[in-house]
């Protein structure tokens, strides 16, 4: 196409006015997909790929339903809406090489290549990783491939042990002694049905010491050699109150000012961001550069922090708490991250809440598909947002699925203030549905704090 001057001034003119905005793509259909959306949609031309109507994705977008996983359907999809960056959400296209395919057509990506997404896709490659490069906060583990070196392995390990697919299981194949497991000869017939059923992906194994303490994430952005580090937040992956009941996806999270958690000093948030800084060198020793999002989720114990595992993407929950409180412009960042050239990231100041709308009986639910009402105007007028998840967009509503239906995220000067507003918030959702009323109270995070005291203390 040929320009004349005056176009070509008029062009320019365009762009630095921001009349003329780069054209981003989210791929994803989930909470964590909407609330990326949301922190771009005013400074881009935004473009989703997405499996489900996402409501509150494709009102903010031009969008394509399609399988994420079809890797070069979603590249011939940017190629043909000339799409200058690509932000990947979900995992599993992590996996499949959706980034490679997307470079291969000219379009940069926040998400990591095929090779180094591994530190989430292959559980073994990550521990083989900390073992290599000698990186503090990993784990005793081991990996197997067959159930006779199982057996005779638990039978003489005298510690509880965390049973792990190798492989992805959205966050539900991890099984652990006095949580989900009676004991390790429990733990025995539980391995030998991840193996026997290539549970993950792969007929392996992974078989860990278990860690007491408490849980924190921390996620960051990567360019490949630097990494910017965003606020510490608590997933509470049990369905139920009080931490009972089956490991899900996640029930909600909480974060607090100052980047912290109300257990968490700064001493141990500074140590496990330098286990992250080592693990994105000797990731680019091993494979590829890593560009995109690190997630390290971890166990503080009365030994300072330990890698439990990393994610190649934004957490879900996690995502919804620290993208709202973005100050630094999130196309900014996606630019520095593809270029080479990330810095320091500023965030508000602020604590945030969020907590998970599910089906009523989730994860096991009779109600998927059924409809559900919002009063988003509602909720937002109580200075809430509404992330919409597994949920479909159809012409006679919003429809449940069997997974997890609506994140409802409230910031404030503390906890409780932003508790207090979500859970509000969670009364304007109606249908057959449920969520843990109990994230971010005072009472749950009390008792967060007493027990990392008394571990501590032993």
């Amino acid at each position: 196409m040929i320009f004349s001057k005056l176009e070509n001034n008029q062009l320019l003119k365009k762009l630095l006015n921001g009349e003329i905005k780069m054209k981003v793509l989210v791929v994803g259909t989930g909470a964590r997909e909407h609330a990326i959306c949301d922190a771009l949609k005013d400074d881009v031309d935004l473009y989703a790929y997405m499996s489900k109507n996402n409501p509150g994705i494709s009102k903010i977008s031009t969008f394509k339903k399609g399988d994420e996983g079809e890797v070069d359907e979603v590249a011939k999809f940017a190629k043909e809406n000339e799409i200058e960056l690509a932000v990947i959400g979900p995992e599993a296209p992590l996996g499949k090489g959706i980034v490679n395919a997307l470079e291969a057509v000219g379009v940069p990506c926040v998400g990591p290549a095929q090779e180094s997404a591994r530190i989430e896709t292959d559980k073994s490659f990550m521990r083989n990783l900390f073992e290599k490069y000698q990186i503090k906060g990993s784990l005793t583990y081991k990996v197997f491939d067959n159930y006779e070196d199982i057996s005779a392995f638990l039978d003489t390990y005298e510690k509880d042990v965390v049973v792990k697919p190798v492989g992805l299981t959205g966050g539900k194949g991890v099984k652990i002694v006095g949580d989900h497991l009676k004991d390790n000869q429990d733990a025995k017939a539980y391995a030998k049905e991840v193996m026997d059923n290539a549970m993950g992906g792969f007929a392996q194994v992974i078989i860990e010491e278990k860690v007491v303490g408490e849980e924190f994430t921390i996620q960051a952005f990567c360019d490949g050699e630097n990494l910017a580090a965003m606020p510490a937040a608590q997933d509470h992956p049990h369905a139920f109150e009080n931490d009972q009941g089956l490991i899900t996806g996640g029930m909600g999270s909480y974060s607090d000012v100052g980047g912290l958690l109300p257990f968490l000093t700064q001493e141990d948030y500074d140590e496990a961001v330098d286990i992250m800084k080592e693990t994105l060198k000797a990731i680019a020793k091993e494979t590829t550069p890593y560009k995109g999002i690190l997630y390290g989720q971890f166990m503080l114990s009365k030994d300072g922090p330990k890698l439990i595992e990393y994610n190649a993407r934004f957490g879900d929950p996690e995502a919804m708490n620290v993208l709202p409180l973005l100050k630094t412009p999130m196309v900014d960042v996606c630019k520095a991250i593809v270029d080479g050239k990330l810095e320091d990231v500023e965030f508000e100041d602020k604590a945030s809440v969020c907590k998970y709308i599910v089906p009523d009986g989730y994860p096991d639910t009779p109600h998927a598909g059924e409809l559900i009402e919002i009063d988003e105007e509602a909720i937002e007028a109580l200075g809430a947002k509404v992330f919409y998840a597994a949920v479909s967009q159809e012409d006679d509503g919003v429809h449940l699925s069997g997974s997890r239906a609506l994140g409802i995220v409230a910031q404030g000067d503390t906890i409780a203030e932003a508790e207090k507003i979500a859970e509000e918030a969670c009364g304007l959702v109606e249908g057959n549905v449920y969520h843990r009323r109990d994230v971010g109270t005072e009472a749950l995070i009390q008792k967060r704090i007493d027990h990392m005291e008394a571990i501590r203390n032993e």
